[in-house]
């Protein structure tokens, strides 16, 4: 019989939950709020320990996160802004409470996995997939792996020109102010229409100017990694005009520099929507499990 493993999704709203033997094969799920490190993690605990053991488990956690596993607190969320979480243990509690391997890496991360083995990446090897919803982030996968380098990739907190004649809102940041996720997240949305994206009309001048930022964003990570294929989902995604105008205007902001069709008339193919949905960064922690 194909052996169990434990996926664990930290949102900073939901926790997530899953034993499955593979992503279409779901043996036990649960979901419950991400409320205090210690009421969560005993949920968690609870919940694998009332089920067959797993060969492994994986987590995938809101960040930043300490994954160097030669570093006393990997395992841990560090720095986050979610009150009471900050270094914070959860990989290393999860695994000496259950006795079994531990995978650890960001949330996004493990959603990119996904996205790159199961879903809207799937033959691409080098993925960047992008999620835009309360905040940004971005997970980037070479060779069916997650990028880790000096710590993890934090896109959503990068640059992008800010021209405060068309946009004089500040941005949204506690941390750097206009940062990317604080001029085009869902929560900087609303602090600057003073409405939820979901709730503001399909021709409100809100939808172009986010889908300007967005393509900013794309066109550094494009530059800057060169991904086979970009992957976008969360919520703010959902509009039904907003990818494509953000297809449209990222080989607008190319302006011919590279000359690859998917920068051009295969555009289409090459920024395409999630497919796994908000199952992405549980189904990703299965598989952050299988690849120990």
């Amino acid at each position: 019989m194909t052996r169990l493993y434990g996926g664990v999704e930290t949102g900073g709203t939901w926790c997530v939950c899953a034993l499955a033997r593979g992503p279409r094969e779901i043996v036990a799920e649960d979901q419950f709020p991400t409320r205090d490190p210690a009421s969560t993690l005993e949920q968690i605990i609870g919940f694998f320990a009332a089920q067959p053991e797993a060969a492994a488990i994986g987590i995938g956690s809101f960040g930043p996160v300490d994954l160097d596993v030669s570093s006393p607190t990997w395992g841990y969320v560090t720095t986050t802004p979610k009150p009471g979480w900050q270094h914070a243990a959860v990989g290393s509690v999860v695994r000496d409470r259950l006795g079994v391997p531990v995978a650890f890496d960001t949330d996004v991360n493990a959603a990119a996995v996904a996205e790159a083995r199961w879903g809207a990446g799937e033959g691409a090897d080098t993925v960047c997939y992008l999620t835009v919803g309360t905040g940004i982030g971005a997970g980037l996968i070479a060779g069916g792996h997650p990028w880790h380098g000096l710590v993890h990739p934090e896109a959503g907190h990068m640059r992008v020109p800010h021209d405060r004649e068309r946009d004089p809102f500040a941005g949204s940041c506690p941390m750097h102010g206009d940062c990317w996720e604080g001029l085009a997240a869902g929560s900087a949305m609303a602090a600057r229409w003073g409405e939820p994206p979901e709730r503001l009309g399909d021709d409100h001048p809100a939808w172009p100017l986010e889908a300007e930022y967005l393509a900013l964003g794309i066109v550094n990570l494009i530059l800057t990694v060169s991904p086979e294929r970009v992957v976008l989902g969360g919520g703010v995604l959902e509009h039904p005009r907003l990818l494509d105008m953000v297809r449209r205007r990222v080989p607008e902001l190319i302006a011919g520099y590279l000359e690859p069709p998917e920068l051009g008339v295969a555009v289409d193919s090459y920024i395409v929507p999630a497919a796994l949905g908000d199952r992405a960064g549980v189904l990703g922690a299965i598989a952050l499990a299988q690849d120990l």
